[in-house]
């Protein structure tokens, strides 16, 4: 499932376009995606002007100008592409590979300027639903998303709070989406390499008795930060040379140090370990058993 980074990553690719941009026409080749789409959904998009693209957590969320919000999610195989009258779409280099089977196509939006912006996914997991800007706290979808891993809000001593008497794993207490929003599987196998913290670690004890945090949990939540950041980073600069050639979107490769490398030997330098795959609810880990504890 595409995570936090690739989300961001596909927000600024598609804002160029669809900020300030008149939605003209919506074609809809299917009646729903993983849910039904809303009651007259096309008809409430008609006509209405983008003023602003944004992230919540692992949703787009774009800001119309009569108040309403579009929230869409890319579940685990869909993917937005740009298209223009001049232009020959062809694909990029993917960890995951993205779909061009114009049959998968599900979803286009006709932009003013002559610019279609098509929403394709294979297996249907995404999903797109609207409300109002207003009411948007309360949305089903957004009230019990915790904090964001993007900026200093997210603190050792917000995660103390967070991990306090938890006898979960730390892997497991990182992937809960009331806790941290947005942040996948990938991230926090990237983020625990990181800290040196092992995935099977509890995570209450990270805390101290007296609820502070612990000097682990501090290099944790930098950890998170940087390594969401830097993903970002690497994606949007990929981002913005592929579209410069085709105006095509998707998600690029990162350099991972643990993920998917599984018997490779540990990339830190003063560690001798091998990365191994270990399985916790059922989702693969990767970690490096000798430097994280």
């Amino acid at each position: 499932m595409p995570e936090l980074p690739e989300v961001e990553t596909v927000r600024r690719g598609l804002a160029p376009v669809m900020e300030g941009a008149i939605i003209q026409t919506v074609d809809l080749r299917r009646p729903d995606l993983r849910f039904p789409f809303p009651a007259d959904f096309a008809a409430r998009l008609i006509g209405r002007r983008i003023d602003g693209l944004g992230r919540r957590a692992k949703y787009l969320v774009a800001d119309l100008d009569d108040g309403a919000v579009l929230l869409m999610h890319l579940g685990m195989s869909g993917s937005f592409r740009i298209e223009r009258a001049d232009d020959t779409a062809s694909p990029g280099v993917f960890h995951r590979a993205r779909s061009r089977d114009i049959a998968h196509d599900h979803v286009t939006f006709h932009l003013s300027g002559g610019v279609d912006v098509v929403y394709n996914d294979p297996r249907r997991f995404g999903f797109m639903a609207l409300t109002d800007r207003e009411h948007l706290p309360d949305h089903p979808l957004m009230r019990h998303l915790g904090r964001e891993p993007t900026g200093n809000d997210l603190d050792a001593a917000f995660l103390a709070g967070a991990f306090r008497g938890k006898g979960t794993s730390l892997k497991a207490a990182l992937l809960d989406q009331t806790l941290v929003a947005g942040l996948g599987n990938i991230y926090v196998c990237e983020a625990l390499w990181r800290a040196r913290l092992s995935p099977n670690r509890t995570a209450g004890t990270l805390v101290r008795k007296d609820g502070r945090a612990t000097e682990r949990l501090d290099r944790l939540a930098v950890a998170i930060r940087a390594v969401i950041a830097d993903a970002i980073a690497a994606g949007g600069s990929s981002l913005r040379d592929y579209m410069q050639a085709d105006g095509a979107l998707g998600y690029f490769q990162h350099r991972f140090a643990v993920y998917d490398r599984e018997g490779d030997p540990c990339p830190r330098e003063d560690c001798s370990g091998v990365v191994r795959r270990i399985v916790q609810s059922g989702r693969s880990t990767f970690h490096c058993p000798v430097c994280q504890k």
